[in-house]
């Protein structure tokens, strides 16, 4: 018997984190929103813009979230996380990892555009 999700099923649990209105960078997995918060050494702000659904590159959906340029280091640290905070729900929506970048105060980082896939069920 075959599996199958619509993909509005898949694309709903996309546009939950397309709903994000910052994007950070920190060092270590934050457990929760307030800790990723008080961690962030970099930040943009999203909007709808900043998120497109598509078909997956294996297989379902994927959410592409755009690129960010000229950001300033609020802290210095090394950033190898990226997550996404949907900040008036105060939730922790995303977190991945990234190449480890060490950061100074005021230095200027940019964040390549990068996607999230949810395969379709096999």
């Amino acid at each position: 018997m075959s599996k199958f999700a619509s993909n509005d099923v898949i694309d709903g649990s996309l546009n939950i984190v397309a709903a994000a209105t910052r994007l950070i960078a920190l060092n270590g997995q934050p457990a929760s929103f307030a800790a990723a918060d008080a961690g962030k050494l970099v930040q943009a702000a999203l909007g709808p813009g900043d998120f497109s659904l598509a078909t997956g590159d294996v297989s379902g959906r994927k959410v592409m979230i755009a690129a960010k340029a000229g950001l300033a280091a609020l802290a210095a640290g090394t950033a190898d996380h990226i997550a996404l905070l949907d900040v008036a729900g105060s939730r922790l929506l995303y977190v991945t990892t990234c190449p480890a970048q060490a950061l100074v105060v005021g230095g200027q980082v940019s964040i390549a555009g990068w996607s999230i896939e949810i395969g379709a069920p096999v």
